[in-house]
């Protein structure tokens, strides 16, 4: 038979298949190679074969990931560095990024600013978890979802929301003190929905350099959908686009046609590409 892991616990895989469930431990040969939620599996008394995946997370350890829902909210105060270093991890790993404003009832202001920086290149939703209105991202779910974002920005509880069951992941609250989210999720778990499973991890909100660090600084600038028109006015090619004079992106930048905070935040994901590069 064939499925998908929807959950881990151990060494004891929880598969479903044809809308059925299986506990199921591996065989010699796959547990030796590595298993993980999200994984699509041939199986009988055990699992015997695990197909090829379309991508794989390290942090959480989540595999053939089609869509990521990156959760912004007016608290804690949005990083957008973290949010273009979870798009460039998308890009460079054939995911689908899809942007979600939660708790947009508290700053109207924020959606619109999200719109008009990523707006023409990526889709937006907005959402509010605490009064169950999370249709926008209920449509949206195909295939296996995850979200990502900073601790309390409202991951868990709109998946609760979704599921209509306030106990089904666990919700954090924030720390007054330094208005940074107290992680929760622990474990990895696929919930199945009409057309597709969405997963609760918090492990993106922890996202650093690492999980972008095989991309080459002169190349960064190619997963930039908004940087693609920019790059054509450039006189060099090998334009990396920081501090030449001649530079197109740098141009749009100054015309207003390219986001200055998105463009600074290139600048820094460069610097880290450039001190930790390999060769």
């Amino acid at each position: 038979m064939k499925g998908i892991i929807i959950s881990k616990n151990a060494n004891l895989f929880t598969i479903e298949s044809g809308g059925q469930i299986f506990n199921v431990y591996p065989s010699g040969k796959t547990k030796s190679s590595g298993i993980f939620v999200g994984d699509y599996v041939e199986f009988d008394k055990s699992i015997n074969k695990v197909y090829n995946r379309k991508n794989f997370l390290i942090r959480p350890p989540l595999a053939n990931l089609d869509n990521l829902f990156i959760v912004i909210s007016p608290v804690p105060k949005p990083d957008l560095l973290l949010v273009d270093k979870i798009l460039l991890y998308c890009e460079f790993n054939n995911i689908n990024p899809i942007l979600v404003v939660n708790k947009y009832d508290l700053d109207k202001k924020l959606y619109e600013k999200i719109y008009d920086i990523y707006g023409n290149y990526f889709k937006i939703l907005k959402v509010c978890a605490k009064t169950k209105d999370v249709k926008e991202i209920e449509e949206c779910i195909s295939g296996i979802c995850a979200l990502a974002g900073q601790s309390a920005s409202g991951k868990s509880s709109i998946i609760n929301a979704i599921f209509n069951d306030n106990n089904l992941t666990n919700v954090g609250d924030i720390s007054k003190k330094i208005e940074r989210g107290k992680q929760t999720t622990r474990i990895v778990k696929l919930y199945k929905l009409l057309n597709g499973y969405i997963a609760d991890t918090a492990g993106f909100s922890l996202l650093d350099l690492s999980m972008v660090s095989d991309i080459d600084f002169r190349q960064l600038s190619s997963f930039y959908p908004d940087f693609l028109e920019g790059r054509k006015l450039c006189k060099y090619r090998s334009c990396i686009h920081d501090n030449d004079e001649n530079c197109g992106v740098k141009k749009l930048v100054n015309l207003g046609k390219i986001s200055r905070e998105r463009y600074n935040n290139y600048l820094k994901i460069l610097n880290e590409l450039k001190l930790n590069k390999k060769y």
